[in-house]
């Protein structure tokens, strides 16, 4: 989790709001131009250019004797005298938006003032919010505390075909060395499997991950609790990592991760041909290991394999420990073609199943469908990625035949007059497991 804090004799920082709510420069900003001219002999161009004023205020400024006080009028210090207070404390919860302000005050305070007051009191005060953040310190995330993922997307062509790419995005804190993995969607299981490929990528995982509010994490917060997806945080402890989410409205503070998308899209793809999505993979990843892990990081002037080496040890190992998807059934709807998918692979069930909830399971080397606890499909895990493998007995084909023989008797063979068996007349249904099984063979 990153600290911030206001750094030790921290001068007035550029974007500071100088005046006061009628133009007038403050005092301390008065004396202090001032001083510069007399003591310094700065200039009237550079001090307009530090102070961010123009010329003219800064002759104004040097030209008086004394400083002169700004006095708000007497009726809108009346009016606002019984509210000081609410404005204050209500302010920064509504990012001291005055529109909610005056709203609120009018609904729920009887104020008979106008907008403009309001505006006009909460100017200084966000300004001054302004001038703290820019004058922030940030302190650097310590090793193995923290990894920041988030995800991105562009549109790339295949040869002639175009395509939405998403790509993963994982960026230790620390080392601010990424992983980056293209996915065909955003869902939880290409969420799951680009986090694990990740874990292996490093050899482990921080303590903690940083994410925004994507809805495959999270379902919001209620009364200061995250409604976490319950297969999410099932794999967030299966790992041992804990997930936190950004503030709300605060997605600066996940700033690492989102300059590595921005990566990705300014460095990797511009120039770039792909002929389908394996080349795609590949260039990416010689690309992650050639460009991304071997730059010098614009922040630490370091390159990230060079941190990496300080990192890695205060990671939390993941050799050895299987993965969440092979240890966990996951549940998937059967499609029209009798098929289900897994970690994109897929595999025929009986067709009687379409529409109807199974339950997947890998096993070893084998995957396991069940309906209802009961198994009613299994098949050797497939490698790579988009491959498909179909058994004739699931077709609808094979079901009639089989129903077929179930009620028939077999009848004699008898040849015709001449000593010829009679030519054998196939139920079509043949035809298509025939065709079915070519499928599988060519997968």
């Amino acid at each position: 989790m990153e600290l911030e804090v206001s750094p030790p004799n921290a001068t007035m920082p550029p974007g500071t709001d100088t005046t006061r709510e009628d133009g007038m420069v403050r005092q301390d900003v008065w004396e202090e131009i001032r001083r510069r001219h007399r003591q310094e002999g700065a200039r009237i161009r550079q001090l307009a250019r530090e102070f961010e004023m123009d010329r003219n205020t800064i002759r104004r400024c040097l030209r008086q004797g004394t400083w002169q006080r700004y006095a708000r009028t007497v009726q809108a210090a009346t009016i606002l005298a019984p509210h000081e207070e609410f404005l204050r404390s209500r302010a920064p919860e509504v990012d001291y938006s005055a529109r909610i302000l005056f709203q609120e005050m009018v609904g729920q305070r009887g104020f008979k003032g106008s907008y403009d007051t309001i505006k006009n009191f909460v100017r200084p005060l966000r300004a001054l919010r302004d001038a703290a953040q820019l004058t922030m310190t940030r302190f650097e995330t310590p090793p193995g505390l923290q990894s920041q993922i988030d995800w991105g997307q562009a549109r790339v062509h295949f040869q002639t075909r175009p395509v939405v790419q998403h790509f993963f995005v994982l960026t230790l804190g620390f080392s601010r060395r990424g992983f980056y993995d293209a996915c065909p969607d955003e869902r939880l299981p290409r969420l799951l499997e680009a986090h694990e490929r990740a874990f292996e990528h490093f050899g482990g995982h921080t303590r903690e991950h940083l994410y925004d509010r994507p809805r495959t994490i999270c379902a919001g917060v209620e009364g200061g609790k995250v409604r976490w997806n319950q297969t999410f945080k099932a794999f967030a402890d299966y790992w041992g990592f804990e997930p936190r989410l950004c503030a709300a409205y605060r997605a600066r503070t996940k700033g690492k991760v989102e300059s590595g998308v921005k990566y990705v899209k300014r460095n990797f793809l511009p120039g770039r041909r792909f002929v389908d999505q394996r080349d795609f993979d590949e260039q990416l990843r010689e690309w992650n290991a050639t460009i991304a892990d071997v730059r010098i990081h614009g922040t630490t002037h370091e390159r990230p394999v060079d941190r990496f080496v300080v990192e890695q040890p205060h990671l939390l190992q993941t050799a050895g420990q299987p993965s969440f998807l092979h240890e966990t059934a996951v549940d998937r709807i059967v499609a029209d073609d009798y098929l289900v998918s897994y970690q994109t692979n897929r595999y025929s069930v009986p067709f009687q199943l379409i529409g109807r909830t199974v339950s997947v399971r890998p096993r070893e080397q084998r995957l396991e469908i069940s309906h209802g606890g009961t198994l009613v499909a299994f098949h050797p895990l497939l490698d790579g990625k988009h491959n498909v493998r179909i058994l004739p007995e699931h077709g609808p084909g094979a079901a009639a035949r089989n129903a077929r023989q179930l009620r028939s008797t077999p009848l004699p063979v008898a040849h015709d007059a001449v000593g010829h068996p009679p030519v054998e007349i196939r139920d079509l249904a043949v035809y298509d497991t025939l065709l079915v099984t070519g499928m599988e063979v060519a997968s």
